[in-house]
């Protein structure tokens, strides 16, 4: 099926760093899919290809639409831009932020953009607590069905995540709490905030990794796996695993800011954290008893995405990205795997809207807690390790 690709966003940061990149990959092999960019301004798309990927190799496969996102009238004139056959499909990609893609929702909606070969492609954060989650989903569900929509989590696509599956899926491997002492997911950066200050003073590390991502790849270590296990219901497998979960409790989270964060965001007396640590307990009896942990930071000492699991005889089983021995090459990163997924209409590595909702569950009591807490937050050095961090 010819396949319509609308990035709204094009010219934006994520665009030019991950999408255009996977596309450069995914256009070389497939011949159905063409790319319309959609912007405020114009733009020379073989300029913005060259300073996304070196080179314009696939020009001719995008196009531009120059609108004004706010106005309703403009997204009428995008739709014969678009001029989506019966035969074809439509994804639009809203590399916005969360309040524009609502607006745009609505405004798709309006202009009749959402027939069943329509699909739209979020990406986080989904909202910022439980109520505006709710409020985002049906304020979407007005003109688009639960099947229409793909909530990227790009960590649902990385290698790591598949080999859980993989492994989980293993019938000679029994991972329960007989076996299991603990389970670590990590996800450490060694960089900043870059020049994402706005975003990040507005989310956060607990809304940025560890309400999606990790509470993500910790339900693909807990989901149940039943003997007619089918990859196709693994969302539902993961609901299961984060209904057992209790609410995160306050006293067991960390919350720290590495040093300098407040002069690069330039906000003295930001209560933003950008270092996270949560311990999670399960009621389901195969995990009852496990000690479960999310940790989440930025200018550690280290890159590093992975999943630690501490067995009760001593054996240390690690699974960390670019380190797998059976990962899958057919992809060169997570991206080209979201978007290739996302054309086939496979949606097992996209987040539902119950997994969403009982995620931000998971995480409201942290939220209301730090909400009424002023004081300042506990500090890190740049360059310092996990255990220093929480360390005291």
């Amino acid at each position: 099926m010819k396949t319509k690709l609308v990035i709204f966003g094009i010219t934006g940061d994520l665009s030019r760093r991950k999408l255009l990149p996977a596309l450069e990959h995914i256009i070389a092999r497939d011949d159905q899919l063409s790319i319309i960019g959609v912007s405020r301004r114009q733009v020379d798309v073989p300029e913005l290809l060259k300073s996304a990927i070196g080179n314009d190799s696939f020009a001719s496969k995008v196009s531009v639409f120059t609108m004004n996102l706010a106005n309703a009238s403009d997204y009428s004139r995008l739709k014969e831009f678009v001029d989506l056959q019966d035969d074809e499909q439509a994804l639009m990609y809203l590399s916005v932020p969360p309040s524009a893609a609502a607006d745009i929702v609505d405004f798709l909606g309006q202009a009749g953009f959402n027939s069943p070969n329509v699909k739209l492609l979020f990406e986080k954060p989904f909202g910022f607590d439980l109520e505006s989650a709710k409020g985002y989903i049906q304020r979407t569900s007005r003109y688009f069905e639960e099947a229409q929509i793909y909530r990227i989590d790009h960590y649902a696509a990385k290698e790591i995540a598949q080999e859980i599956v993989r492994l989980r899926s293993d019938p000679k491997r029994q991972w329960n709490a007989e076996s299991v002492a603990s389970i670590d997911v990590i996800a450490a950066e060694a960089i900043g905030i870059e020049d994402r200050a706005t975003f990040y003073e507005e989310t956060g590390a607990l809304r940025d990794v560890i309400q999606g991502h990790l509470l993500q790849l910790l339900a693909l270590m807990l989901m149940p796996i039943p003997d007619d296990f089918d990859a196709a219901n693994v969302s539902a497998y993961q609901k299961q695993a984060l209904d057992a979960l209790d609410p995160a409790d306050p006293l067991e989270t960390i919350r720290a800011q590495y040093e300098g964060y407040q002069d690069e965001v330039k906000n003295p007396g930001s209560l933003t954290e950008t270092f996270v640590s949560m311990v999670l307990r399960s009621n389901d009896s195969n995990w009852k008893g496990v000690q479960l942990r999310l940790t989440t930071g930025k200018k550690l000492s280290k890159k590093e995405s992975s999943i630690t699991v501490t067995c009760k005889d001593g054996t240390v089983i690690v699974l960390e990205e670019g380190k797998l021995p059976n990962s899958d090459i057919t992809f060169s990163d997570a991206y080209e795997r979201v978007l290739v997924q996302a054309i086939e209409g496979n949606k097992s590595i996209f987040t539902t809207s119950p997994e969403l909702l009982r995620a931000w569950e998971i995480v409201q009591p942290v939220q209301k807690s730090w909400d009424m807490d002023n004081s300042a937050l506990k500090r890190y050095a740049p360059g310092a390790t996990i255990e220093q961090v929480t360390a005291g």
